[in-house]
């Protein structure tokens, strides 16, 4: 094919098939999915070999999270400053050094530096990715292209529970971060051969870097990710630094808000929520990033801490999520130009209620099967939320402001998941405090059962390590089985406020407003 006919056959990309394109900008954003997949199954090794506890481990997670945010909203200026291209490149090439340094480590604080760079890196891989997907393809074919997208982002799950545990429980979790290195190198040769920037991008005339707004950003994300991350230990509020932080956040957060939306060349075009669609969509996805990143973060850790399974074998019983999603996703790419997208959306994030309540049912008694079906149909189900909610807070946005909007719209998804993180863990700490408080006040030393099984286990312990081991072995064991069901206790309790979290999205759903469809093309046009 010559090269007129191939720009007259793809104009929107320049002559290069648009599934080309496809291929190279979802293999950015597989990586970074890959790398979050893998980074959950992880935790407990890096916490263990790093000398920090679970919930030390999990700001893994969380600073990676809110160092993507603080890049997401200036993702759009890089990109016209740079070119989109050459700005993706500068991305990747970070993400992939960063990854690295991760995996060689020495302490909880180089990773997690490591992590904030790696985060500065990843953040604009997704928006970029997204907008050079929309932009290449006609709106009639958007929802076809963002189902392939979507697969691209589901396989990561499907891979990386499993692969991150076979390389943590075989090599080191220090693998669970070198292995995007391969991953990096690929996409930025795939990107250098087939993306290309559009004339708009090429020509646009970019005003000087809003220094004061990205400043603000810095601020009020710096102080969400103290707090987020240490104010477990300092009781919250109960803290006289974590109110003052707090303050500082409200405060540069309302500046920003105000400098962005008056400022005429800001950093984030904050005016891109004037639109109803959009506006909704943005509040959605930060719900939609809650619920994600909470089952991520502890349904890994409650298989590991509870049940004392590996790595590996923990990474099997989750990785089945992204198979739900795999199958999911052509289903969504069919049925999402045919069924109205809010219907889609709403049975999606109920089914994600319905299989959180499911989870919420779990006992000490479960095995590695007993959540199969569940866990296959979150993926599934959550197929139906991403390819629905791209589309409908999309549709009506133009082309020259899809970047701002990718951008604010995967910053506030990063945002809800590193929220929803913070609260799971918080919860989980002191909701197992206070099911212990509940349960101990019911074994008091009058209390028959508790007397016939002491014994029981005294005469056993007595037997296989000598008399005088019986009652403080029984007792130590007692108090294990009670600290054990005590934290088997605040799982369910997270698992069912995750539900409810669905539900309401499942009705917000309907904030949608209906797009206006486009009149089909003429015969013959491409």
């Amino acid at each position: 094919m010559t090269t007129a006919a191939a720009q007259a056959r793809y104009p929107l990309t320049q002559g290069v098939n648009p599934w080309l394109v496809t291929v190279a900008v979802m293999l950015p954003t597989f990586m970074e999915v890959l790398d979050t997949a893998i980074a959950s199954v992880a935790l407990p090794y890096i916490a263990g070999s790093l000398s920090a506890s679970n919930s030390e481990a999990t700001w893994v997670l969380t600073s990676y999270l809110v160092a993507n945010a603080v890049i997401l909203p200036a993702s759009n200026w890089f990109a016209r400053r740079w070119g989109r291209k050459r700005f993706l490149l500068i991305c990747v090439t970070i993400f992939t050094v960063a990854s690295f340094f991760c995996g060689a480590a020495p302490s909880l604080g180089v990773i997690l530096l490591a992590r904030v760079m790696q985060g500065a890196g990843g953040g604009a891989l997704q928006p970029l990715s997204q907008s050079i997907l929309l932009e290449s393809f006609p709106i009639q074919k958007r929802s076809m292209s963002m189902a392939a997208y979507g697969l691209g982002i589901v396989m990561a799950p499907v891979i990386g529970p499993t692969l991150g545990g076979w390389l943590t429980d075989t090599f080191s979790w220090r693998y669970a971060f070198y292995i995007n290195i391969p991953f990096g190198i690929l996409a930025f040769i795939l990107i250098t051969r087939f993306v290309h920037d559009p004339p708009y991008i090429k020509n646009a005339k970019v005003g000087a870097f809003d220094n004061i707004g990205f400043g603000l950003l810095m601020v009020w994300t710096g102080s969400l990710q103290i707090v987020l991350d240490k104010g477990q230990e300092d009781d919250w509020f109960g803290a006289a630094w974590v109110r003052w932080t707090v303050a500082a956040l409200a405060t540069s957060l309302v500046l920003w808000i105000w400098h962005s939306w008056t400022h005429p060349k800001g950093l984030v075009d904050l005016h891109v929520l004037k639109d109803r669609n959009f506006r909704t969509g943005c509040f959605l996805i930060a719900m939609l990033g809650m619920c994600i990143y909470i089952t991520i973060a502890i349904l890994p850790l409650y298989y590991q801490e509870i049940l004392g399974y590996t790595a590996f074998t923990a990474g099997l019983v989750v990785g089945p999520r992204g198979i739900g999603s795999f199958i999911g996703s052509p289903i969504i790419g069919i049925l999402g130009s045919r069924i109205d997208n809010r219907k889609l959306l709403c049975a999606g994030f109920l089914g994600f209620a319905v299989c959180s309540l499911i989870f919420s049912m779990i006992n000490l008694d479960i095995g590695p099967y007993t959540l199969l079906i569940p866990i296959t149909l979150t993926g599934f189900a959550l197929s139906f939320v991403f390819v629905p909610l791209s589309t409908m807070m999309m549709a009506t946005i133009q082309n020259k402001d899809m970047g701002a909007a990718t951008g604010l719209a995967n910053m506030l998804r990063n945002i809800g998941g590193s929220i929803g993180i913070s609260m799971a863990t918080t919860a989980l700490i002191r909701r197992a405090a206070l099911h212990q408080n509940e349960l101990g006040a019911q074994l008091g030393s009058s209390n028959m059962v508790l007397q016939q099984k002491s014994a029981a286990i005294a005469a056993y312990v007595g037997h296989q390590l000598g008399p005088a081991q019986g009652r403080p072995g029984s007792m130590g064991l007692i108090y294990g089985l009670m600290e054990q069901q005590s934290a088997l206790m605040a799982y369910v309790d997270v698992f069912r406020w995750t539900a409810l979290l669905a539900f309401f999205c499942a009705a917000a759903a309907w904030l949608f407003k209906k797009p206006v469809k486009h009149p089909p093309l003429p015969p013959g046009a491409h």
